[in-house]
């Protein structure tokens, strides 16, 4: 089911500082961002008739490393490549974005914990602390019964706690009528603010954000 996942990401583009040097990793270039002029977009390639030269994500997100971006942006996270997304917003790449595919905000991080724990050798434990240390904010995107794709979650990622990663939900879609009476007729709502309050406003103050309310 398509939720808009390649918009959003072309969306949140707009707002990245023309300044800075971002890499684009896909397996075909969809990502559409035309307002950073540094700007370098890597592609993953099948291999040739002699069962040689492929490229995956995996190959691309540890090439992009020696090539000091400021931001790593990776259409979509299926595998293995998902401890290395992690290592790279680890090491000093902030902003870092990618999309996966999930039925909320938390079965997506369950979802990247299996990704990892399944190609590499290491716990569980240290698998939740390394996503609950690089990941900030899972936004989850939907389609809805009327077609259209809305913004159903965000929630801000606080830490482990009994051996869980922690998700503080921020703003939550709620539907105003729930009475109608097709499935196509239109889904009205709106974002609603929780009562949790931004647990992390560091980043967001030294990337020059000071209304926090």
């Amino acid at each position: 089911m398509r939720a808009g996942k390649t918009t959003f990401l072309n969306a949140l583009s707009n707002f990245i500082r023309k300044d800075e040097r971002i890499i684009t990793i896909e397996d075909s270039a969809e990502l559409q961002i035309a307002n950073i002029p540094n700007l370098v977009r890597l592609e993953t390639r099948n291999e040739n008739l002699e069962g040689k030269g492929r490229i995956t994500i995996r190959d691309l997100i540890k090439a992009s490393l020696r090539m000091r971006p400021e931001r790593i942006i990776v259409g979509e996270v299926r595998g293995a490549e998902a401890i290395d997304m992690l290592a790279a917003m680890n090491t000093g790449h902030d902003g870092s974005i990618s999309t996966g595919h999930a039925n909320s905000a938390e079965d997506m991080l369950s979802r990247i914990e299996t990704m990892i724990v399944s190609s590499s050798a290491l716990p569980v434990e240290a698998v939740r602390s390394q996503i609950a240390s690089a990941i900030d904010i899972i936004i989850f995107l939907s389609r809805l019964r009327d077609k259209s794709r809305r913004t159903m979650e965000i929630s801000e990622i606080i830490g482990v706690e009994n051996s869980r990663i922690k998700l503080s939900p921020l703003f939550v879609f709620e539907e105003m009528l729930q009475n109608a009476e097709r499935p196509s007729d239109p889904v009205v709502g709106y974002l609603k603010r929780s009562k949790n309050p931004l647990y992390n406003k560091s980043k967001l103050i030294n990337a020059g954000i000071f209304n926090l309310d």
